[in-house]
């Protein structure tokens, strides 16, 4: 008996110490924050939000019908897939960002879902990750070699920073938090202003939106949140803050800013009401068959391509980090078979310079020449 005693005395002990440090990772700053006071007042009437979360539009099972968790780590982990991640770095063109004209009108992908844009003279950040890995925990998905090729210093003064939504991929504590003294606007979702205060930002800085809401920027300058088919979340609950698409509207251009999203009647719902645009960034990456309902499929991207009517499209999302179980390079060359070939497709290197004005610009097959 008495030994029987020890046994559960070590075997408790182990568990609260378990506990203790699971509460104190989980804690660190780099988590964030759940919205509160006036930020959750604003939430609770959201007509997104109901039973303590946000919802999508249409009903978004975590995972496709008759597929377990288990089978998903199983399939992840243990089941090899070809060149999952590149053996030889990722290539790159280091465009001096400092040194550009002000009247050029670009984009510059960064790998995965950062990117920065020039237009009419304005400066735009989206969702930067520059820390080497989408993940609390640095060993784990770790960046491509090559893919970090730029760093918060390589940057002018970002005239509006966007965050699509909080996961790891996408808001990066340590990037977001040395871009803080060069940001003087920061457009996100509803409830995502709670971390970027908690890491240093003016409450004063900071645009949350609800989707199908408007902000106007400045002069000629306008926001406005469209729905998107995901998910939210850094720690253990989910669905606190809004994930969001944009379309952003500049005197010269009407862009579509894809967040992450699943296949649903929001694109054509979005290409209908903004239509057609001269730019549209959507995901195309980190996707599976066991989570349809919140990542675009392959063949699914062509069509909300056609329903966003779009003129261009820069595909993102991949790259850059080992998310899904498809090989590093699949979305590429499945984007570049089955593109309509009315829409020009955008496929540059990392950091190369996209001239939005300039439907001629051709851009290399590049990762064909990478192993």
């Amino acid at each position: 008996m008495r030994a029987q005693n020890q046994i559960m005395f070590v075997f408790l002990s182990i568990v609260i110490v378990l506990i203790i440090a699971g509460k104190n990772f989980l804690s660190q700053p780099r988590f964030g924050k759940k919205p509160s006071g006036h930020r959750l007042q604003r939430i609770l009437k959201s007509p997104h939000y109901s039973n303590g979360s946000f919802k999508n539009i249409s009903p978004t099972p975590d995972l496709t019908e008759g597929v377990s968790y288990f089978k998903v780590l199983k399939e992840f982990f243990f089941e090899k897939k070809e060149r999952k991640v590149p053996i030889q770095p990722i290539p790159s063109i280091k465009t001096d960002l400092l040194q550009l004209g002000k009247d050029e009108n670009i984009v510059v992908w960064f790998g995965h879902s950062s990117y920065f844009m020039q237009i009419d003279k304005k400066t735009f950040l989206v969702d930067p990750v520059f820390s080497g890995a989408a993940s609390p925990i640095a060993s784990f998905a770790k960046a491509f070699k090559g893919t970090d090729v730029f760093g918060v210093n390589d940057f002018p003064e970002i005239d509006y920073l966007i965050i699509t939504h909080d996961h790891w991929d996408h808001l990066d504590y340590k990037t977001v938090k040395e871009f803080t003294p060069k940001v003087r606007q920061v457009v996100t979702g509803l409830g995502t202003g709670e971390h970027l205060e908690s890491w240093g930002y003016q409450a004063s800085v900071v645009t949350e939106m609800d989707w199908n809401q408007e902000h106007v920027a400045e002069q000629g300058f306008k926001f406005n949140s469209v729905a998107a088919r995901h998910f939210s979340g850094r720690g253990l609950k989910r669905n606190q803050a809004l994930w969001m698409s944009f379309v952003l509207t500049t005197p010269s251009f009407k862009i579509y800013i894809g967040g992450d999203s699943g296949y649903d009647k929001h694109f054509a719902a979005t290409g209908n009401t903004f239509g057609p645009f001269d730019l549209a960034i959507l995901e195309n990456g980190q996707y599976d068959k066991n989570w349809r309902y919140i990542h675009m499929l392959p063949e699914q991207l062509p069509i909300a391509v056609s329903e966003l009517k779009t003129k261009k499209l820069l595909a993102v999302h991949s790259s850059k980090f080992s998310l899904a179980n498809h090989p590093w390079d699949e979305p590429l060359k499945k984007i570049a078979a089955n593109i309509d070939p009315e829409t020009q497709l955008i496929t540059p290197m990392i950091g190369e310079k996209v001239e939005l004005a300039n439907p001629s610009q051709k851009f290399s097959r590049w990762w064909e020449s990478v192993e």
